[in-house]
């Protein structure tokens, strides 16, 4: 029996590591919402394109460059049949300029382009909204899973304590003489089974509750909490064409192949606006400052010396330019081909999902419903179990049933408990795939 008394402690031990800090689903939401680097991730990418959203980008503003030149020359010619035989020259100048380009009207495209960029932004925001709703869910799931195996372990607990207390029973019995070698050792495989099962689940808990810390994104994996939530929740009753209605209107995922379907239409007309002339302006102005000075050789060898002479020199240019392509073996046409047929492709993707997304609100809707059921009758299960182990424990310590049929009651309990826990977290998993399918998970 000493054997059995330090597995006893053992099995008590996770008890005493478990953390106090209380923790409620709105808290771990919020801390998900804080730590989620996939939500950090899509929302640097939401301020990257509201950077880019911007007229210039667009290319609606001219673009202006200055710029400024240090050139220096040496020249040295040697030429017998001219009057200088020889000439040797320097020079040096300074050319500053500044130059503009303007685009007056290119079909505009400077307006489908900031278009472009709008809708490009409203995706990165949808995409962030969808980041949010998958770590809600995650957080949610991972939180009640934590419930459930918590709470599979205090069934266990029962069940051991049960256990540990039919090793007793047999111990009297056979110092009285009732009872021989064979009802203890059948009454301490139980135990030692029960125990084993015990310490299983002790590890699943351990496991669902690093689940959890990653979901929060917390760095510290082993924190603990103590989850002030319960499993026991009212469900809800929903009218399947109300939350139809909400889900074609709210949900995340359909609402970025809205904007897919958009951006579509507007890279169609960017196609379409190629073929229309382009009128751009184009000015400039520069200044030439220059220095040149020399000397050579005349023909009767007479040295000639240049003095050093400053040249200045402004140039300034308004000029305008109309291009049109009148001819490029039908690329143009090719395009906008193309960019129709994506167009195409963007609109049946949106009515695909909305299909497959009915069939799916549907099939979690009905779910949904079963599983209510489901939980009512895992209950009245459990009822009856629970007062069926406390009848059995009666009749086994009267002799009325054997410990097989004791034991059998037990893991009738056992499988009981685990079932109308699974019913629930599978209603609450479900329930929340149904808020997510209307697009409820929001921060």
């Amino acid at each position: 029996m000493s054997r059995i008394f330090h597995l006893s402690i053992l099995l008590f031990i996770p008890f005493f590591l478990m953390g106090q800090e209380k923790l409620s689903i709105a808290d771990a939401i919020q801390l998900t919402l804080a730590n989620n680097y996939q939500i950090q991730i899509e929302e640097r990418n939401v301020e990257i394109a509201r950077n880019n959203n911007d007229w210039a980008i667009a290319g609606r503003y001219p673009s202006i460059d200055a710029t400024f030149s240090f050139n220096n020359g040496y020249t040295n010619n040697n030429n017998p049949a001219s009057f200088l035989t020889e000439l040797s020259s320097f020079s040096s100048g300074v050319v500053p300029a500044v130059e503009a380009n303007w685009i007056l009207f290119d079909g505009h495209r400077i307006k489908i382009t900031k278009s472009q960029l709008e809708k490009l932004q409203e995706l990165s925001d949808g995409n962030v909204q969808i980041a949010v709703e998958n770590a809600i869910q995650a957080t949610i799931n991972a939180y009640y899973a934590v419930l459930i195996q918590e709470e599979q372990l205090n069934v266990l607990q029962q069940v051991l304590d049960l256990s540990r207390d039919r090793i007793n029973y047999q111990e009297v019995r056979k110092e009285f003489g009732q009872a021989g070698s064979f009802d203890l050792l059948q009454a301490q495989d139980a135990y030692i089974n029960d125990s084993t099962s015990y310490l299983v689940q002790v590890n699943n808990v351990a496991i669902a509750r690093r689940n959890l810390n990653l979901s929060m994104g917390i760095d510290e994996i082993e924190t603990t909490y103590d989850l002030a939530d319960s499993l026991e929740f009212i469900p809800q009753d929903y009218d399947l064409s109300a939350i139809q209605q909400r889900m074609l209107a709210n949900n995340k995922t359909l609402q970025t192949l809205f904007v897919n379907r958009e951006l579509s239409n507007i890279n169609t007309k960017l196609e379409e606006s190629t073929r229309s002339p382009t009128l751009s302006l184009r000015g400039g102005l520069n200044y030439n400052y220059n220095i040149a000075s020399g000397s050579g050789t005349l023909q009767n060898g007479e040295s000639l010396s240049l003095d050093a002479v400053a040249q200045r020199t402004l140039n300034g240019s308004v000029n305008f330019t109309l291009s049109y392509n009148l001819f490029d073996g039908g690329i143009r046409r090719r395009r906008i081909q193309n960019a129709q047929k994506q167009e195409m492709i963007a609109q049946l993707n949106v009515e695909d999902f909305k299909r497959n997304l009915n069939a799916q609100l549907n099939n979690t809707f009905a779910t949904y419903n079963h599983q209510k059921d489901l939980v009512l009758l895992t209950n009245n299960l459990l009822e009856n179990a629970t007062e069926n182990i406390a009848i059995s424990e009666e009749r086994f310590k009267g002799g009325l049933i054997n410990s097989f049929d004791y034991r059998t009651i037990q893991l009738s309990f056992i499988n009981a408990s685990q079932a109308r826990l699974n019913a629930i977290f599978n209603l609450k998993n479900t329930e929340t795939e149904l808020i997510k399918l209307i697009g409820g998970l929001v921060r």
